[in-house]
């Protein structure tokens, strides 16, 4: 196998994130497909609404942390240790940095297409937004987020396996659809210019 200029690992952060999607931490990453399988199972299968299984969690909670301080009082015992509840100024400013960030690469992508009237990006964004559209049709929301999950949790290990195949294939498959799209461009400019004549 060649020696890639950076591995999956670096590539995926480095840190435990990392490690559980290429299964270096098998417990976790079995934990994560079950914890996901189960909590599709409850919201897809089941019936429940997400609405209303967070009030039903949150009312379970409000009512133990009642009832506890309620004992602890009578039974001269501590009361619930609960954490500092406020988001810090700077959680907020990093956020809202990082949304700034994907904002203006949309924006930028828009004046592309409508100012600079760039057909290949044109044709990209018409071909991403039409097979998210077909994908959407296909599937709810949650299925997608749950089938994301898996393939966050089962594609990286197998790259990593087979690295070098994925990649050459890849590849020709970029190249054609590259030509294809070129084949599209150059087929729309050549009826405009029939149009204006």
């Amino acid at each position: 196998m060649a020696a890639h200029p950076r591995s999956l690992h670096a590539l995926l952060g480095g840190g435990a994130v990392a490690d559980v999607l290429l299964w270096r931490r098998r417990n976790a990453s079995a934990a994560a497909v079950a914890g996901a399988t189960a909590v599709w199972f409850v919201f897809e299968r089941a019936g429940y609404s997400l609405p209303s299984v967070l009030a039903n969690a949150l009312l379970l909670l409000v009512a133990i942390l009642f009832f506890w301080a309620k004992s602890a009082s009578l039974l001269n015992r501590p009361l619930p240790p609960l954490p500092n509840l406020e988001v810090s100024d700077v959680v907020v400013e990093k956020a809202a940095d990082r949304a700034l960030v994907w904002i203006n690469r949309v924006l930028a992508v828009g004046q592309d297409i409508a100012i600079k009237r760039d057909r290949k990006i044109f044709i990209r964004v018409i071909l991403i937004l039409w097979v998210v559209s077909y994908v959407g049709m296909l599937f709810n929301f949650l299925t997608l987020i749950y089938i994301g999950v898996m393939l966050s949790l089962l594609v990286p290990p197998l790259y990593e396996k087979h690295q070098d195949h994925v990649d050459e294939k890849l590849g020709v498959a970029h190249s054609v659809l590259s030509r294809h799209i070129d084949t599209i461009i150059t087929r729309a400019g050549q009826a405009k210019q029939k149009k204006t004549e």
